[in-house]
């Protein structure tokens, strides 16, 4: 996972199921399924990171368990506990008109209406209500709710900038 390519954590193994090495899986798509969508997998763990190609899976109660291949029973799979899944952004399908990926947001400079520099995006964060991007420059950090319209007037992934209406103060 080095390079210039971006990644994308789409999910974690959070359990195991049965003694084949089946796999208990977080994941963080909509629907939960569509993680099988995407291929290869970077499972990165404290052990290291490894890539993982032909992942299947099905939903299981409110869950997902996953078969990867080579991990084929119980002590396998508990090696992999914890351990994040990750995908080249590449393979995600393109962001439809007014939506973003997060990880094409982050570093982003973020700009008043004024043309006053905030920072950049350090991060977004959920809060259920709506996103929130986390800006940081040397003095501060701000937190901007990420709703279009609102607070944030543009964005512009190809100069790599936000403009928002949000009080430099504040």
């Amino acid at each position: 996972m080095s390079g210039p390519e971006k990644f994308v954590l789409l999910g974690k193994v959070v359990g195991v199921h049965g003694v084949r090495g089946e796999l208990k899986l977080e994941s963080y798509t909509e629907p939960r399924t569509q993680i099988f969508r995407y291929s290869p997998w970077w499972m990165r763990s404290a052990a290291g990171e490894r890539m993982i190609d032909g992942c299947r899976g099905r939903a299981q109660g409110k869950g997902i368990v996953a078969e990867l291949p080579g991990v084929d029973d119980r002590d396998a799979a508990m090696a992999l506990l914890g351990a994040e899944i990750w995908v080249a952004r590449s393979a995600l399908p393109k962001a439809k008109p007014g939506e973003y990926y997060w990880c094409d947001l982050e570093g982003l400079e973020v700009v008043t209406v004024e043309g006053t520099s905030l920072g950049k995006v350090s991060h977004l964060v959920a809060t259920g209500a709506n996103d929130v991007l986390v800006v940081k420059d040397a003095e501060r950090e701000r937190l901007i709710p990420f709703l279009v319209g609102q607070f944030v007037t543009e964005v512009d992934l190809e100069i790599g900038r936000i403009t928002v209406d949000w009080d430099v103060d504040f």
